[in-house]
């Protein structure tokens, strides 16, 4: 992030507040989706019931390049890309005003690897089925809710792996830029940019039928709290000092 001071940060960690608000709003989001309608609302309107299509074809080549394939491949691009920064010299670090950020680099590079994987296995473990799985949308399976049971005669054969949102995460993981930043600007600039890869990659998929509102926005919250782990664990690890010249 570009506005960093010279000399190494100091003082209370603003981000750190963050933590319990994050809590309690992955609660109320929980709550909202397993006590009203919300989820099935917003896939109503991603959803043509004349002609049984969602309002985005999944095997589209244009809306898939743009929000699906090209967004993970500049998310490898760049995740590389800061494994190159933290390993290399000193002087690239001092360029771009990180000599004082390695510890808070290394964070965006596990929130990146990490987020995607713990929320595979995440997918793999709730057994929540997709809309586009449903019978109201065309599908075989009723729907149920995270803290609901299937009914006994309409119990699936598989299971579903289909939360929380797994390729809004790879998004989402971008809020640990808020970290390289010493200023409040920076730091709002990081989000800004996790808010908006975010949703780019989320949104598509619920237009298409593959995850709900409350999915997507689980999923933002879980990545904000995988940061905020992520952040406390390597300062307890590491203790971050300038780089040498």
């Amino acid at each position: 992030m570009s506005a960093v001071s010279p000399s190494a940060p100091s003082g209370k960690d603003p981000l750190r507040g963050t933590l319990w608000p994050a809590v309690a709003a992955l609660l109320g989001v929980l709550l909202l989706a397993e006590f009203t309608p919300l989820d099935l609302w917003v896939q109503d309107a991603c959803f043509d019931f004349a002609t049984g299509q969602w309002r985005v074809d999944e095997n589209a080549s244009l809306p898939k390049a743009l929000f699906y394939t090209g967004p993970k491949a500049v998310l490898i691009a760049f995740g590389l890309a800061c494994i190159a920064l933290l390993l290399g010299p000193a002087g690239w670090r001092r360029r771009l005003g990180l000599a004082h950020r390695r510890r808070e680099l290394a964070a965006v590079i596990v929130c990146l690897g990490l987020g995607p994987y713990l929320t595979g296995v995440a997918k793999a473990n709730t057994n929540m089925f997709c809309p586009y799985e449903l019978t109201r949308y065309g599908g075989d399976v009723p729907y149920v809710k995270l803290f609901e049971r299937f009914p006994d005669d309409a119990r699936p054969e598989r299971r579903g792996v289909c939360f929380p949102a797994g390729h809004a995460s790879g998004g989402f993981a971008l809020l640990a830029l808020s970290g390289l930043a010493a200023t409040r600007r920076g730091r709002l600039l990081g989000i800004a940019i996790g808010l908006a890869v975010g949703p780019w990659m989320g949104i598509y998929q619920m237009l298409k039928g593959a995850h709900y509102l409350s999915h997507t926005l689980i999923t933002l919250v879980l990545m904000w709290l995988l940061f905020l782990a992520c952040r406390a664990a390597l300062a307890r690890a590491w203790r971050s000092g300038p780089d040498s010249p």
